[in-house]
């Protein structure tokens, strides 16, 4: 299909789809001409992954591209990619930020985790921090409740990897850890609503 096909296939205009393959989101067509390229149902589905990493993942140009990467590329383990899945959707942690109580809370709770996880560490610290700085104290023994949950829901997505492909197992990986963040949020809200509903009523 030509370009104009792909764009009314997609829902995409065809500005936007020029724009993502400038920037290397989207791979080239196959040339038939100097100024015209075919393209086929795998540009489709990558410009619905694209559109996904940039709309619900809330990834930048430059986030989704890092993930695209790791889907493309050719990988010895699936461990290898965890962390730059979840780099995508961390903020690059703040320089001469104290990661200790962070470090010591996640020892706490007995988990292990990667040497070079600075950022989620700080992402923590600063969480934490905020909370402090506002004058919000959570209730005795909430984080370690929050802790508790999460690593349940860790488990689950952990067990969910496929293990009859490292191809398989890089695309749950990857895109489990971009997508189903703005998925958590939301369950989180609704059941808080649930929640406020069963204590105070409607």
């Amino acid at each position: 299909m030509r370009i104009s096909q792909l764009a009314e296939t997609t829902g995409v205009p065809v500005a936007t789809i020029k724009y993502y393959l400038r920037e290397g989101l989207l791979p080239e067509g196959e040339r038939t001409s100097a100024t015209q390229a075919r393209y086929g149902d795998n540009h489709v589905r990558r410009l619905r992954l694209v559109r996904a990493l940039l709309g619900a993942g809330g990834l930048s140009v430059a986030g989704a591209r890092a993930v695209l990467g790791q889907l493309d590329g050719e990988h010895e383990t699936v461990a290898e990619v965890l962390g730059v899945a979840q780099s995508a959707v961390t903020t690059t942690a703040p320089e001469g930020v104290d990661l200790s109580r962070a470090e010591a809370l996640v020892a706490g709770w007995g988990w292990t985790i990667d040497p070079g996880s600075a950022d989620v560490l700080a992402a923590l610290e600063v969480a934490v921090d905020g909370l402090e700085a506002a004058g919000f104290e959570l209730p005795d023994g909430t984080l370690d409740g929050y802790a508790r949950s999460m690593a349940e829901v860790a488990e689950a997505e952990i067990a969910g990897i496929p293990v009859d492909s490292v191809d398989a197992a890089v695309q749950y990986v990857v895109l489990g850890t971009v997508l189903v963040e703005p998925l958590l949020l939301a369950l989180r809200r609704l059941a808080q609503q649930d929640a406020s509903w069963r204590r105070f009523g409607p």
